[in-house]
């Protein structure tokens, strides 16, 4: 992601996972669309101003509801979160891996890189993976070789 859309199609995203575009809401998945990695609440709260924490939390819950939402826990200090560009209303086929760095504490995504099959026993039904990869990005890896 990392670019802009125009207003319709943040209008359209929304209707077309059954949610009421809101001034509030479109504001929301405009910014979760234009960041370059997923993003903490606070992150959020930072770069939306005019709505407040209970404001976004509450989009962000009913985005999860309706399955434009990933919620990835990454082992930090809480979780982050990235629009969902699934193309099947059934099934999220936009899972990937996630890289957490240890150094500088962001998250990345891995959008080429799948996440690995896992086989359940009989009787489990998977909704969703939540796959982090932990180490360091190339940005730290880079300075530290700078030093």
């Amino acid at each position: 992601m990392g670019e802009f859309l125009n207003e319709n199609k943040y209008t359209e995203l929304l209707v077309s996972h059954h949610i009421k575009p809101t001034t509030n809401r479109i504001l929301v998945v405009k910014t979760l669309y234009s960041a370059t990695r997923p993003m903490s609440l606070s992150e959020l709260e930072g770069r939306i101003l005019t709505i407040n924490k209970s404001g976004i939390f509450r989009a962000l819950i009913l985005f999860k509801e309706h399955r434009l939402l990933h919620v990835i826990e990454d082992g930090s200090e809480g979780v982050r979160y990235e629009l969902c560009m699934s193309h099947d209303k059934a099934s999220d086929d936009d899972m990937h891996v996630h890289f957490h760095c240890e150094r500088c504490g962001k998250t990345f995504c891995l959008d080429n890189t799948g996440i690995p099959p896992v086989e359940l026993p009989d009787g489990y039904t998977m909704t969703t993976v939540n796959y982090v990869v932990k180490g360091i990005c190339p940005e730290c890896n880079k300075n530290s070789h700078s030093v």
